[in-house]
């Protein structure tokens, strides 16, 4: 059976609690909807252009706490974007995966230091990749600025994932929604793999007055085949997209287009 997942693209703002709130309600229409996984942008808890350190929480402080409780109540996976500490005043982009049989998190590699942002400053790097199993499908995690770095991705796959997740908060710019369009789209063909990629709604079509210089979100989100192709796509404002994960497809896409197997450069004799 195809694994249905829902993409939340919101708007987050400033304050933990009403985020959560949130991302409550986000979780029982992807129930509705018949979701297994629901997966929530990057900065889910936090939005970026807001001062980490001081709402930064462990995963086992009050906000991850809750939203374990709502994904069990919902009866799904969640995956959402949070701020745990890190030492020396930083903090760590972490996602956090939680609900039935499924517990664990990532943290971001790859830090956005490019177009004037330096995520660095305030961000400690993660170094490991994580994937975790869900009714035998397994999935790997990856965020935002990691899209361009195709290694992580094929990491994922010879992890044995056939889906990855990236949350996002991309930033605006000219040309950068053609760059995340055209990235999402080359690494699920670079892995042969899923890709669902969920960015942050363009706070504008919130109506909402963004920092200027954090990176805080285009839409956009899409879910994407294996072979390359846009499955289902969101616009710029929020929405709920709901698509199924053929885990068949990764199968016969690798039979036909064989370039795990025939890649001679990164691979582990």
């Amino acid at each position: 059976m195809p694994l249905r997942i829902a993409l939340s693209q919101l708007t987050t703002g400033p304050d933990p609690a009403s985020n959560l709130a949130l991302l409550r309600q986000e979780t029982q229409r992807a129930a509705e909807a018949g979701a297994r996984l629901v997966v929530f942008p990057e900065a889910a808890m936090a939005c970026f252009g807001t001062r980490l350190g001081p709402i930064a929480e462990p995963l086992d402080g009050p906000w991850a706490t809750e939203v374990r409780q709502l994904a069990k109540d919902a009866g799904l996976v969640v995956v959402a974007g949070m701020f745990t500490p890190a030492p020396e005043g930083r903090v760590t982009n972490t996602l956090l995966a939680t609900g039935p049989g499924v517990e664990t998190s990532y943290d971001k590699i790859h830090l956005y230091d490019a177009f004037g942002f330096a995520e660095s400053k305030t961000v400690a790097p993660g170094s490991e990749v994580v994937t975790f199993d869900l009714d035998g499908v397994r999935i790997g995690l990856a965020t935002c600025y990691d899209v361009r770095f195709p290694e992580l991705f094929r990491a994922h796959a010879d992890a044995g994932a056939v889906l990855s997740v990236l949350p996002a908060s991309w930033g605006a710019g000219p040309g950068k929604r053609e760059q995340w369009e055209l990235l999402t789209r080359a690494r699920a063909l670079d892995a042969t793999i899923w890709l669902a990629a969920v960015g942050q709604a363009d706070p504008a079509a919130s109506g909402v007055t963004a920092a200027a210089s954090a990176p805080t979100g285009i839409g956009h989100s899409a879910l994407i085949g294996p072979d390359g192709t846009v499955r289902e796509r969101l616009d710029a404002g929020p929405g709920l997209l709901v698509g199924d994960v053929d885990t068949e497809e990764v199968t016969a896409v690798r039979r036909t287009v064989s370039v795990l197997a025939n890649r001679r450069l990164g691979v582990n004799p």
